[in-house]
């Protein structure tokens, strides 16, 4: 069986590796981007770039890991030493003390938690520091302590909020959520991290993500009616917004992750159509309607595990990001596996670490330069792990 993809434009590779040609610096002020690269590295042929990449990792040898995240392009996750999510890459950093440099192909908020997690001794490396999340800054530091003041403003005293921040944030999101009682989530652990909140107060702040936070509040039992939503541009808006929030058991951050709302329940239903043996296996990213229509949902390591398990002859529609259900695919022939969007579509900023990218940083270690170190300072990193020690302790 075929299922025929189109391309979308955030995948094209001109998008992510900007080359820079002295007539087009002038045009696009390219200068002043935090995603340009040496024009030598910009205009290297793949076997060149597989070529030299090798060739430095051979060099640094156990001085050096490689982390790369599930939503990865095969032309990266190949030179990866481990794969996995965000907080399990973090951890398996952790684990190689060995190691001074850590090479992290993901986003800038996961750079963060290896810096976080890892020794003094080791420096932590984002190849395109362009890589961010857009769902990650969809919550600011400024816009989560101003919506603190003005819940504790309406409800006061007897507030009893629990701040919980998902693992896919900036690390001053953790810090603050480890200096106010919180902790942090995963998508594998929400659930779990959800009911300790209530064990330590009434309600819950949950951010950045909308959809997950709904999603796992729903399966503890929360209904629609006992959750708000926090819209930070403009989040008295309604006019009866003070009620909405005082009855609320959960507040709920307007964040989202651009390649989970992709999804539709359209999608689920032309796909049981089509294949009537189809099971549908979803993200708790997406929106609710598209986990109510799926057959199972969970984390991406929850998904990468129901269909490890399945007996072969399995028919698997998948709501998540392309590259990983392209790698199931292929890893699992005996199984029919495809993404239910149509459209192939990376996740835009995962894109953005190039070959060439990881080649320029890479070489430059070699020499014994740290090209794009991301740095968390003390303070931030001391309750940022609070929070993060408090989430491990959650059962």
């Amino acid at each position: 069986m075929a299922v025929i993809q189109e391309q979308c434009s955030e995948s094209q590779e001109a998008v992510v590796l900007p080359l820079i040609l002295p007539q087009l610096r002038a045009k696009y002020d390219l200068s002043k981007r935090a995603d340009t690269i040496p024009q030598s590295y910009a205009q290297m042929g793949g076997e060149e770039l597989d070529r030299r990449i090798a060739a430095a990792r051979a060099t640094l040898g156990e001085r050096l890991v490689i982390l790369g995240h599930h939503y990865q392009r095969d032309e990266i996750i190949k030179y990866a030493d481990f794969r996995g999510d965000s907080f399990k890459l973090a951890q398996q950093a952790a684990m190689r003390p060995q190691a001074d440099y850590i090479v992290f192909c993901g986003v800038h908020f996961m750079a963060e938690s290896a810096d976080i997690l890892s020794g003094p001794h080791q420096k932590v490396v984002l190849p395109n520091p362009a890589a961010g999340c857009s769902m990650a800054d969809m919550a600011n530091i400024a816009e989560v302590e101003e919506c603190w003041e003005m819940l504790h403003e309406l409800l006061g005293d007897d507030a009893g909020l629990i701040p919980i921040t998902y693992m896919n944030s900036a690390a001053n999101l953790k810090a603050f959520c480890g200096r106010n009682g919180g902790i942090v989530c995963t998508s594998s652990n929400a659930p779990a991290v959800i009911k300790w909140a209530f064990m330590q107060g009434k309600r819950v702040l949950f951010f950045p993500d909308e959809h997950l936070g709904r999603n796992t509040a729903l399966r503890y039992g929360i209904t629609e009616e006992q959750m708000a939503v926090w819209n930070p541009k403009n989040p008295m808006a309604a006019d009866d917004a003070d009620e909405e929030i005082e009855r609320a058991k959960i507040i709920l951050w307007k964040g989202y992750c651009s390649t989970h709302m992709r999804f539709s329940v359209q999608q689920i239903e032309k796909a049981r159509a089509d294949y009537p043996a189809i099971k549908i296996l979803v993200h708790p990213e997406c929106r609710r309607e598209v986990v109510d229509a799926a057959d199972f949902y969970g984390s991406t390591e929850y998904i990468i595990q129901q269909i490890e398990q399945a007996p072969a002859g399995s028919q698997w529609g998948v709501a998540t990001e392309i590259n990983l259900v392209h790698r199931l695919a292929q890893a699992h022939p005996e199984q029919f596996i495809f993404c239910l969007d149509p459209i192939v579509c990376p996740c835009s900023t995962m894109y953005r670490i190039h070959p060439a990218y990881l080649a320029w940083v890479l070489e430059a270690l070699v020499e014994g330069e740290v090209i794009n170190q991301v740095r968390v300072d003390e303070e931030t990193a001391h309750w940022a792990r609070v929070a993060l020690e408090r989430m491990l302790a959650v059962h």
